[in-house]
């Protein structure tokens, strides 16, 4: 016949777990206590059986009486001896001279040695296991007399069988062991219960969250996981992952969709150039002027899908880290700096706005490759170029604080509204989508940006004014990035 555990009570389960621990534990309790049991019991049982040896070999030595002879001896009165009838015992006067013995023993004699740790020594009469007593003392002869009498060294010998002493012991030592048996059978089902019940909880979050999809991102848990100290740690992390991962499921939703619209719009556009060419016959002149269009057109989706790219790159996971692998990524940013300025010296030329920089001597290694540190310099550098009246500066900035290198880039242009700041960095997103064709931009530059930095372990943030009045306010774009251990 085939037994199969309850699925809340699998080998690998967790309350399987503690309920064999428990009862582990409750079982090794119980075989301490019977052992234990079995030592107290044994003490205060033979202590016992002690005294009694004692207490009837003194009643023997009482019973030695005077024989009333010339020669002063001893005679064992046994009319008053009130001792079991299974015990021996003999007497012995002072000259080894035997008083008397039980008839169910042969003696051993006075001088029978002790046993080692005291009075009692171990021996078996009819094959019965004994305790026998070696018990002395002195018995004086007419105490009246001058001189104080003549006195008798007596020795005892009593002994009794151990077998009810044993009996006694394994009687109380059984108890001990049903007891502690019986609580076991008893407390084990009541654990099992327990745990059940304690862990109801953490059912009801595992349940709930079970429940999650992509259609469906609600996740409520109950009071106790909020109140039970072991869950609610787990809750709060499920809280947060659960959140992130709708954050980025919603995010992706949205790249897709943006992205589809964009690609969709760029070919649209593309394909009505081609139809517009095609719907009569034209001079070549304008032919030529539609191709033009064709392949700013095409420029500019070609750029769109670099951007997608990057912005993809940039969004994937760091490799996990691997001794035999090759160093880890590094660029110095005040290197990195001048040659970024260096490409795009000629569009800050033709716009009339100045560069100016300044940095450290000092390297300031940060944890990007190259390529990703020359994206990330020409997306904010450019963004600053363009949005800069003619005849103004951009300042770059940077500065080596305690282990961050913070790198601030500052424009004097029309600023970003108030109510835009906090969609800059979202994919697709323009302040002013007509400005779009004029500077050539998808709306993934600082998406780019911001998965860049992330991805090396820093932050971005961005500070504007827009004022209509005074636009020399512009905008500033402070970057923080981890510095790499100098070798």
């Amino acid at each position: 016949m085939k037994f199969s555990l309850h699925p809340r009570l699998h080998p690998r389960s967790i309350a399987f777990r503690l309920i064999v621990a428990v009862l582990t534990v409750e079982l090794a309790s119980a075989i301490l206590v019977v052992f234990l049991s079995y030592g107290y019991e044994r003490h205060i049982h033979f202590r016992a059986f002690g005294v009694m040896l004692h207490g009837h070999a003194d009643s023997i030595l009482g019973a030695v009486q005077d024989a009333e002879d010339p020669g002063d001896n001893l005679i064992l009165d046994k009319a008053d001896l009130h001792i079991p009838p299974d015990d021996v015992y003999e007497v012995w006067d002072s000259g080894s001279h035997l008083l008397g013995r039980s008839p169910n023993w042969q003696g051993a004699g006075p001088d029978e040695p002790k046993h080692p740790w005291g009075d009692f020594d171990h021996a078996t009469i009819d094959g019965r296991p004994f305790e026998v007593l070696r018990f002395e003392g002195v018995r004086t002869v007419d105490p009246g007399q001058p001189g104080g009498g003549k006195a008798h060294k007596i020795v005892v010998l009593y002994g009794s069988s151990t077998l009810h002493v044993w009996h006694s012991i394994r009687d109380a030592v059984q108890f001990y062991a049903a007891g502690s048996l019986f609580l076991l059978l008893v407390t084990g089902p009541l654990i099992a219960w327990l745990l059940h019940r304690g862990l109801l909880p953490l059912r009801q979050l595992a349940g709930l969250a079970s429940q999650v999809s992509v259609d469906a991102w609600h996740f409520e848990p109950p009071a106790s996981a909020y109140t039970t100290p072991e869950l609610a740690p787990l809750t709060l992390a499920l809280e947060n992952a659960l959140e992130r991962l709708e954050r980025s499921f919603l995010q992706q939703r949205a790249f897709v969709s943006d992205a589809a619209h964009e690609l969709k719009t760029a070919v649209a556009v593309i394909k009505s150039s081609l139809q517009l060419l095609n719907m009569k016959p034209r001079s070549a002149k304008e032919y030529q002027a539609g191709l033009e269009r064709c392949l700013a057109d095409s420029q500019r989706l070609e750029a769109l899908v670099a951007d997608m790219l990057t912005l993809a790159r940039a969004e994937s996971p760091a490799p996990a880290f691997d001794p035999t692998a090759a160093p880890v990524l590094s660029t110095d940013l005040a290197v990195c700096i001048p040659q970024t300025i260096s490409q795009l010296q000629p569009i800050a030329t033709l716009r009339n706005v100045e560069v100016l920089v300044s940095a450290p001597a000092s390297e300031a290694n940060v944890s990007l490759a190259g390529e990703d540190c020359t994206v990330l310099l020409c997306n904010l550098l450019l963004n600053a170029i363009q949005h800069s009246p003619p005849a103004t500066t951009v300042e770059i900035c940077l500065a080596l604080e305690a282990s961050t290198a913070v790198l601030t880039i500052c424009d004097h242009g029309e600023g970003i509204p108030a109510e835009a700041l906090p969609n800059v960095f979202d994919r697709f997103y323009r302040g002013d989508p007509s400005r779009t064709r004029s500077t050539g931009g998808t709306g993934l530059g600082l998406a780019i940006v911001q998965a860049i930095v992330t991805k090396a372990k820093g932050s971005v943030a961005i500070a504007s004014q827009s004022d209509a009045a005074d636009p020399s306010h512009g905008t500033s774009v402070t970057l923080r990035l981890p510095l790499l251990p100098q070798s």
